[in-house]
């Protein structure tokens, strides 16, 4: 039985699943079937969150994410990493638990479990920040893909404060994450855009009225986002994914960009939906393993980032970009 302050955790802590549902957001598309498609993968955060937060042992939080759909599993490991990286910083910062989910059985949803660090940034003071991120020499992609936390906060923001984030478009403020507070901003606009995907939810038109409402400057990193989303989470018909190429004009290999890190990250934890199938090969023109295979082969390492250059991960990002300018928009 878990311990009582694992319960009062839980009790204190866990957002309720209705909070998480497009009504009780208000999102406009609360009620659609695409709605109660998309609603299944925040409430599968807040399960995971629930398990991290009350129980002792990894082994017993393991043994509950496995109870979760293969096609959800990942979004509940966001749930149970966001616990322990709230956890560690209860514990002053000297905690190991995400370390050891990030390192352990967590390793195959890496993708997901770095924004499950930016979730709990969302819930934590700046002040706890700096240690959020444990050393993860020798997992693949660290500290290139460390970003995809900020991207992480970036969604929350957006989810849990749409009119400050997406109907006041209120800039974020730098924090210098792996030392470069000036990409913080875009990194979270990336995590905007994946929102933007489930507040409209993942319809076409309003998703790219959405979009070109904000700044001209902010809209690349918001479309790669949108394609993110529409390519991992699902929602939307061929027809639809189709639409959004054409709705995303000349920011369709932002689009392809968000396609080809979900169908890695899908292929990575061992299971492929028909939806992320589909979202890769109408947004990039090209198969899965196609996307996965460009991917590594185009990564670039940390240390590769020279002084004055963008960091390391937007570089990777800029390769796999230049390799759909201008062909998605023409098969599209």
């Amino acid at each position: 039985m878990p311990a009582i302050l694992g319960t009062l955790r839980r009790l204190v802590l866990t957002p309720k699943l209705r909070a998480v549902t497009f009504a009780d957001r208000g999102f406009p598309a609360a009620g659609t079937p695409a709605a109660e498609h998309l609603e299944a993968i925040p409430q599968s955060v807040v399960c995971g969150f629930e398990w991290g937060i009350e129980h002792r042992g990894l082994w017993d939080v393991e043994r509950r994410l496995a109870t979760v759909s293969p096609e959800l599993r990942g979004f509940a490991y966001e749930g149970a990493a966001m616990a322990y990286a709230v956890r560690d910083a209860m514990a002053g910062g000297k905690g190991t638990r995400t370390k050891e989910l990030l390192e352990g059985p967590g390793l195959p949803h890496i993708f997901l479990t770095y924004i499950g660090i930016g979730f709990a940034m969302a819930r934590l003071p700046r002040v706890l920040w700096r240690g959020i991120m444990p050393d993860l020499e020798g997992v693949p992609f660290f500290p290139t893909m460390s970003w995809l936390a900020v991207d992480g906060y970036g969604f929350d923001r957006a989810y849990f404060h749409t009119r400050q984030v997406v109907d006041e478009q209120r800039p974020f403020r730098p924090y210098p994450w792996t030392g470069r507070p000036d990409y913080f901003p875009r990194a979270a606009d990336q995590g905007v855009g994946r929102a933007l995907w489930f507040i409209q939810g993942a319809r076409p038109a309003q998703v790219a009225a959405a979009v070109e409402a904000f700044p001209a400057a902010r809209r690349a990193d918001l479309w790669s986002g949108v394609g993110l989303a529409a390519t991992f989470a699902g929602g939307c018909s061929a027809e639809g994914l189709a639409e959004v190429v054409r709705l995303a004009g000349g920011h369709a290999d932002e689009v392809a960009l968000g396609a080809v890190f979900a169908g890695t990250a899908r292929m990575a934890a061992g299971h492929l939906p028909e939806h992320s199938k589909l979202g890769v090969e109408v947004f990039t023109g090209g198969s899965v393993e196609d996307a996965v295979i460009l991917a590594a082969t185009v990564a670039v390492e940390h240390d590769d980032a020279g002084p004055g250059e963008s960091p390391a991960y937007e570089l990777w990002r800029e390769r796999i970009r230049a390799h759909f300018r201008g062909s998605v928009t023409k098969a599209a």
